[in-house]
């Protein structure tokens, strides 16, 4: 039998959700609904699917009131980072919207020594600073998607806190109650925003179409409990930095897709092409420094076990 490191099996669960990730914004273009009705459809149903899965398994609940305002912080976070993402693809398309993830790196390097209190690295900065340049070269070339690119920045600013949030979470509780815990929070949340949201951005529609309710279960199932499964068992191993820089190869896998399904390369320039190959630099660097530095504590841990 093969038996892999807990690192090993980290990566494995953190590329496994970024595959999950990759089907998100294909899901974003498809449903028809606004970003704010859409996301609350999509907190509803992870929610319930969440509540029986809890109870089929019989995992107890959360123990205290402040436990459950502190996991459902981190729930706000992540519904406003769906509001803001979906919004993005829908003012422009599926390739804009997920490669403003470029920018998750940067906004990592910086707010988790700050809020983690770790050590400051400098490569990392240089990791996240390729993405910042390809997004400010796409950004500064292509006028038609600023208000996509502005929104899908924001969103990366939120998914950076969520993340930091999420891992800070994981040093005290398990994956199955952070998550359980994220989505019902964020969905009381979210219900409360919505009156207001409504009053900024009128819904045309509420109700989802009967393909749209089915396409909108399998987005609950598969992209957002699964994904977000995964994301979280992966944070207690690996640090939420080489996790946001890694989801850089999300724009990978939702761009073929959409380029396959909506034929979105016909709206995108040269600009874009040249961020996207900065992206995957910046991921690939990290990703190549990570394993070293696996390697090198392996070798220190056989050389001196009392360590």
């Amino acid at each position: 039998m093969v038996h892999f490191s807990e690192t090993t099996r980290a990566f494995c669960f953190l590329h496994l959700s970024i595959l999950f990730a990759g089907f998100t914004g294909i899901f974003g273009k498809l449903i028809a609904l606004s970003s704010g009705v859409m996301v609350w459809w999509r907190m509803l149903f992870t929610a319930l699917l969440l509540i029986l899965l809890r109870r089929f398994l019989r995992v107890a609940g959360l123990c205290t009131w402040r436990d459950r305002l502190k996991i459902s912080g981190a729930g706000l976070l992540l519904a406003l980072h769906w509001l803001f993402f979906f919004g993005s693809i829908k003012l422009s398309n599926v390739s804009v919207g997920v490669a403003c993830f470029g920018m998750i790196g940067f906004f990592s390097t910086i707010l988790e020594p700050l809020l983690l209190k770790r050590k400051f690295e400098w490569l990392e900065l240089g990791c996240s600073l390729l993405s910042i340049a390809g997004i400010l070269l796409f950004f500064s070339l292509d006028l038609r998607f600023r208000t996509g690119i502005l929104l899908g920045i924001v969103s990366t600013l939120l998914a950076s806190l969520y993340t930091i949030a999420s891992r800070f979470l994981g040093r005290s509780y398990s994956t199955e109650t952070i998550l359980y815990g994220e989505m019902c929070g964020g969905f009381l949340a979210l219900t409360l925003l919505l009156p207001w949201y409504f009053l900024c951005f009128p819904a045309v529609r509420l109700l989802p179409s009967l393909p749209e309710l089915g396409e909108l279960v399998v987005f609950a199932a598969v992209c957002t409990v699964g994904l977000y499964w995964c994301q979280i068992r992966a944070l207690k191993t690996i640090s939420a930095f080489t996790v946001n820089l890694s989801y850089n190869l999300e724009p990978v896998y939702s761009i073929l897709l959409a380029m396959l399904i909506f034929q979105e390369h016909r709206e995108l320039s040269a600009s874009f092409y040249g961020c996207l190959f900065l992206l995957i630099l910046s991921v690939s660097l990290q990703s190549l420094r990570q394993f070293r530095l696996q390697g090198e504590t392996a070798g220190q841990k056989r050389l001196f076990p009392g360590r």
